[in-house]
């Protein structure tokens, strides 16, 4: 049986190319992918989730708001019921240069499983999920 995750680009951005080379690469990878697009809310993030019975969310964002738009999101998966579920987040998700691996304790202090730097390979993501999910 294979595992369903919510894939989707979060806040105001349209940067679509990033998501189409994800869905492939966790769908080639035997993911049940479910691609709710660009420019999602939170919301429509954990509805998609709670519809599927997901086994994890996977955020990404490459305009550099990010971090404003995942804020909460834990607490509002916990609130839907689902609080076990895994979230991932990746991609350019703050503004500027700063130093990754506060960028990273600042994700994971949210909730974040796991979260990862621009340029990272699909392949990094889908090895942790695996990981993750216990495949």
């Amino acid at each position: 049986m294979s595992k369903t995750i919510i894939l989707g680009v979060i806040g105001a951005d349209c940067h679509a190319v990033g998501n189409k080379i994800l869905d492939r690469a966790f769908s080639d990878a035997g993911f049940n992918v479910i691609n709710i697009g660009v420019m999602c809310s939170q919301e429509e993030f954990i509805n998609a989730a709670i519809e599927t019975n997901a086994d994890a969310i996977i955020v990404s964002s490459l305009y550099g708001h990010g971090e404003i738009d995942c804020r909460g999101l834990r607490e509002k998966c916990e609130e839907a019921g689902l609080k076990d579920i895994l979230l991932y987040a990746g991609g350019n998700l703050v503004v500027g240069k700063q130093d990754w691996s506060e960028v990273e304790k600042r994700f994971k202090e949210m909730g974040f499983n796991r979260v990862y730097p621009p340029g990272t390979s699909p392949e990094i993501g889908i090895k942790d999920l695996k990981n993750d999910l216990g495949l």
